[in-house]
């Protein structure tokens, strides 16, 4: 997948703070140190886009990136959405309580989303939280698309397994990905094209 640009447009603590959608929509949620924001720099092949911590839930808002992308027709706009990371104990009750109706209402009421990027760490695999996302997104019917990661940190030989066993757990298509050796990446770009309705480059087949 060709990336041509990747830019921060906007960051919001309350939904009414976000500007209009312009371009489709793709979200990304997960457990906080799931390694979303690392995903999400890999995919649009920058090192500092997103920012990144090695201290989970530093993500406390809504965050808009905008991409070019090379398609087969020219070029395409869409935005990848950055949404608060959930479920970590050490922030206060008050703060967990208010990122439930901030991801939620943004899942909701978002007229720009087309799709929402689950994304769950190969290691613990899915917690309670990331089934009730599930489960939220199938009854506002938003399209998940479901990502392991971190499948790097497995050894090489349990890595196909382990991808596969949560596959039949959760008994929905899957794509393990990796944030250092790339694993992953087209295929999720795919999948992010496909929901947000822009053509595909094509791929060039050996001669």
């Amino acid at each position: 997948m060709d990336v041509l640009d990747a830019e921060f447009v906007a960051g919001a603590t309350a939904l009414g703070q976000l500007p209009a959608p312009t371009f489709a929509e793709v979200a990304f949620a997960g457990r906080s140190n799931v390694g979303k924001s690392s995903l999400i720099n890999n995919l649009v092949r920058r090192k500092k886009l997103v920012r990144t911590s090695s201290a989970p839930g530093c993500t406390r808002a809504i965050n808009i990136f905008r991409v070019r992308v090379r398609t087969n027709d020219d070029e395409a706009h869409l935005d990848l959405v950055d949404l608060p990371g959930y479920g970590y104990a050490q922030r206060s009750k008050a703060e967990r309580r208010s990122w439930g109706p901030l991801i939620e209402g943004f899942l909701r009421e978002r007229p720009g989303l087309r799709g929402a990027i689950v994304i769950i760490d190969i290691r613990r695999g899915a917690q309670d939280d990331d089934l009730q996302l599930l489960e939220f997104l199938e009854s506002i019917e938003v399209t998940p698309i479901l990502v392991a990661t971190k499948v790097d940190k497995l050894p090489a030989s349990k890595r196909k397994l382990a991808v596969a066993a949560l596959r039949r757990e959760l008994d929905r298509p899957l794509i393990g990905f990796s944030s250092v050796t790339g694993d992953g990446r087209e295929a999720l770009w795919k999948h992010i094209l496909s929901v947000s309705s822009i053509n595909q480059p094509d791929v060039a087949t050996p001669s």
